[in-house]
């Protein structure tokens, strides 16, 4: 009999998470940085090294890589021979440890989890509960698998019930490019094949707890019809062109990753689940010898990458800019933002929109006219910060609000992650604003380009409260102008065209 003791398991999870929200796993480390080496196409190589630079800033600041800290998601294999000395059950440990992590003075991580989803979607403020799998399997330990999962890339989520004669891979490579950019590419796919399709959807997820090994699958071949799916379905995925954050380009995965499980003779179920740049998980066995604490990695393994501003970067006075100079942007332009900008995501663009339909107004301090505003929901600060990670969210979310929101507010320009969908860029073009890009997964680096912030209206939606930020050389890219031409669709289109052509050597 092993006896796991309560605070010993608590601890075990707080710890885990409080580490993967700061510490990329080494092997994702490598892999993006071979990819970054390898890549052609300038906008993708820039926004890889961004991801890169923000990496080592968080491992060496204990900093949230990403501001969306995820959904938590935990896999245990309880052994049978394992007593429990506690008074609580598993679940509500795990969410004790979920608790106890999400709220750590020295690293408050963002609360995002609300509850009553299909109602009044309060937020729980400490990021509980937690979504766990249970399985009990032979055995002395309690093996125990933490991921934080941001919605981001959880959104692109996909699960399809094939038919048994159809090809894994020819729907995997319909499917990715209906994902967009959210999900922040380069990631990895997680995909789970068999079962029922709630089966194929948890293999799929589970899966993407395994390291990036596909080079070395790649060096030794494939010893079954699963591993030779990883590699087709890489190397047709990366053809595609999509690259990093959606710009075109070489990698586009990573790696990808397959559990299958036996299924019904009539059925073929697939479930695809991509993770981001901002890739979050850890492992831990308990053997009753106490809390099982995460080991810090050498920040040596870390690529020693800068950033650097090229000549053909444009400087942007947020509070002095016009249309007429907007006008002048081109899609995939890099520009240094400085000046005011306000903030507001999914809830704030809800309210301003009954604000406006009701006559009341937007309230005193929310003046969109001429300026812009940033898609992003910031962590809050902690010692000497001015904000915490403050990365950008999924701009496709607030399409709905943006031609009323251009309409009746004259705001110039959004600035947000990934692309813009048809009803945006159609707003966009109709009122001749722009759209801006910041690079999903380099959350703590564009926090440092914040001098100053302020909630100025809304501060009962917490995190989705609308600030107001000053900054200095904020990097993004611009990815639709003002006559509607997206970055996001003529990229990928561009170097899809040049990898068929030229042949290109993927990683």
């Amino acid at each position: 009999m092993t006896v796991i003791r309560q605070d010993d398991f608590i601890d075990s999870v707080a710890d885990a998470l409080q580490f993967i929200s700061y510490y990329h796993p080494k092997d994702f480390v490598q892999a993006l940085h071979q990819a970054y080496e390898h890549e052609l196409n300038p906008a993708a190589k820039d926004a890889m090294a961004q991801i890169l630079i923000n990496s080592r800033l968080c491992a060496q600041g204990k900093r949230p890589i990403c501001q969306d800290t995820g959904i938590v998601t935990v896999f245990l294999k309880i052994g049978m021979n394992v007593v429990w000395d506690a008074t609580m059950s598993v679940a509500d440990m795990v969410n004790e440890g979920v608790r106890r992590a999400y709220t750590h003075p020295d690293n408050v991580l963002r609360a995002s989890i609300l509850e009553d989803p299909a109602g009044a979607r309060r937020n729980t403020k400490d990021n509980t509960p937690a979504v766990i799998h249970m399985e009990v399997v032979a055995g002395d330990t309690v093996d125990v698998q933490v991921a934080a999962k941001g919605g981001g890339s959880e959104n692109k989520s996909k699960l399809a019930m094939l038919n048994p004669s159809d090809n894994i891979v020819d729907w995997v490579v319909k499917t990715v490019p209906t994902m967009g950019a959210g999900w922040c590419p380069p990631g990895m796919l997680g995909i789970g094949i068999g079962g029922t399709a709630e089966k194929a959807a948890v293999m799929a997820k589970e899966s993407l707890m395994d390291p990036i090994d596909i080079h070395e699958l790649r060096k030794r071949g494939p010893s079954n019809r699963v591993e030779e799916l990883r590699l087709e379905i890489m190397d047709a995925v990366n053809r595609l062109g999509i690259g990093a954050q959606g710009l075109g380009g070489l990698t586009t995965v990573l790696d990808v990753k397959i559990k299958d499980y036996p299924t019904h003779a009539a059925s073929l179920p697939v479930a695809m689940i991509p993770n981001c740049a901002a890739t979050r998980h850890a492992h831990f066995v308990l053997d009753g010898s106490g809390p099982a604490l995460q080991t810090p990695p050498d920040l040596n393994d870390w690529p020693d990458i800068t950033w650097e501003v090229g000549d053909s970067v444009r400087r942007v006075n947020l509070d002095t800019v016009t249309q007429e100079e907007a006008a002048s942007w081109k899609p995939g332009d890099t520009l240094l933002l400085s000046g005011k900008m306000l903030t507001g995501r999914d809830a704030a663009h809800k309210k301003m929109k009954e604000l406006i339909e009701s006559g009341e107004g937007l309230p005193e301090g929310v003046d969109l006219k001429g300026r812009f505003i940033y898609y992003v929901g910031p962590v809050d600060p902690v010692r000497d910060e001015i904000v915490g990670p403050a990365g950008p969210t999924t701009s496709t979310r607030m399409d709905k609000f943006t031609d009323f929101i251009l309409e009746k507010t004259g705001l110039l320009g959004m600035i947000g992650k990934a692309e813009r969908g048809p009803a945006g860029i159609e707003a966009i073009k109709k009122h001749k604003a722009v759209y801006l890009m910041a690079v999903g997964g380099a959350a703590y680096l564009v926090s440092k380009a914040i001098t100053s912030s302020r909630v100025v209206a809304f501060e009962e939606l917490g995190m989705e409260a609308i600030y107001e930020f000053e900054v200095k050389d904020m990097p993004v890219s611009v990815a639709v102008d003002v006559n509607g031409v997206s970055v996001h669709q003529t990229g990928p289109q561009e170097w899809r065209a040049k990898i068929e052509e030229q042949a290109l050597e993927l990683v």
